[in-house]
């Protein structure tokens, strides 16, 4: 029974005990509960959040009462690897925890042991931040990967966390098809799964799980959804650079279908991505096209992950700062795959899916799957 779960950036940079993380944790925790699995991974990027240095005092609760809690309480070994060094910009990414219960071969877990110092060195983890010119628009980046290794008596795979490049502007998503930042997200996944299947170690079966800033493609989801309306230009005064796109309708008092800025995406209609799950979007969803041959995922049937308003009223909710999109996701190579789609393996055995989708927990909805 194996459960992946992708605790996005956005509850963890809360403290430790404000709502929206605190309903995340409450629903994880729940999550465990209802499935009982064997083995759980969870991964948490981004933890202490942008002001990591005044929040990562809270980690340490985060972690004492995810393993005290009831739902743990069958789990008497853990593995808990945690990137605290925040002053090195050469190495500080993100925080992934592991709680094996069934391992057996490899490095014998045993006990509870967490794992914060020099993780570089650590012979169980392998963690690289990308390359800087990856992304040389931001100043430093914590994006990277984090990959373990596990064994289940005789199965062996690794578990990557993964963690994208997001889209800086709106306006520049855009201006083409695809944009520059699916460009740069391609390249980055790309450097990943070279880095995980190469020759420095045997080969297993991978899932890959985080946050991959996947968006829908701007310029053509928004050329369908306003595809009768008339676009008007706003350029700044001073440098006469696009400013905000204000897409009105041809008639009905010119009202305003979509304005777009930098860090503005307001729709008129948010019900669309929320009926139906959103999932006749999904033809926009074309990140992943690319690397078909090497990753695989389970069918889509839960709305986007991304962008959820922090409003702890609003739980259903988007903000209007990006259109929604599906961030976060669980993928993985075919030999992954054929661990668990077998034919004696029923279809509701399978779950792809968000927890707490009423509920605030931030801009991202935690994602879940597993085999049950």
């Amino acid at each position: 029974c194996l459960w992946p779960i992708v605790c996005p950036s956005s509850p963890l940079t809360r403290f430790f005990f404000s709502d929206p993380f605190l309903v995340c944790f409450l629903f994880l925790l729940q999550t465990v509960q209802t499935h009982n699995p064997h083995f759980l991974a969870v991964h948490c990027q981004e933890v202490g959040g942008k002001n990591y240095e005044a929040s990562m005092s809270h980690v340490d609760s985060f972690i004492k009462e995810l393993l005290s809690s009831d739902a743990m309480k069958d789990f008497s070994r853990a593995r808990i690897y945690l990137d605290e060094n925040y002053k090195s910009q050469e190495h500080f990414t993100v925080s992934a925890a592991h709680s094996p219960r069934d391992a057996k071969k490899f490095k014998k877990v045993v006990g509870k042991e967490t794992c914060s110092e020099t993780l570089e060195s650590t012979p169980t983890l392998e963690k690289e931040k990308f390359p800087q010119d990856y992304f040389p628009e931001c100043k430093w980046s914590r994006k990277g990967f984090i990959r373990t290794r596990w064994a289940l008596a005789d199965c062996a795979f690794d578990l990557v966390n993964i963690h994208l490049f997001h889209d800086a502007s709106n306006l520049v998503a855009w201006e083409k098809s695809p944009s520059i930042y699916s460009g740069t997200r391609q390249k980055a996944l790309g450097y990943v799964l070279d880095r995980i299947t190469d020759q420095r170690y045997e080969r297993l079966p991978y899932f890959i799980f985080g946050d991959f800033n996947f968006r829908l493609d701007s310029k053509q989801v928004i050329e369908s959804l306003c595809s009768t309306a008339i676009m008007q230009t706003v350029r700044t005064d001073d440098t006469n650079e696009v400013d905000k796109l204000i897409f009105r309708e041809t008639d009905n008092d010119r009202k305003v279908v979509l304005q777009l800025e930098k860090k503005l995406f307001s729709y008129v209609n948010q019900d669309i991505f929320r009926e139906n799950n959103g999932t006749s979007l999904l033809e926009f969803d074309r990140e992943l096209s690319v690397f078909k041959d090497r990753l695989h995922e389970l069918e889509i049937s839960f709305p986007p992950s991304y962008p959820y308003s922090e409003d702890c009223n609003l739980g259903k909710e988007y903000m209007n700062t990006r259109c929604p999109a599906w961030c976060d996701r669980i993928l993985m190579s075919q030999s992954a795959r054929d661990l668990f789609l077998k034919p004696e393996n029923e279809e509701k055995s399978l779950v792809y899916d968000n927890i707490g989708p009423n509920v605030c927990m931030g801009d991202h909805k935690v994602l879940t799957g597993a085999v049950l």
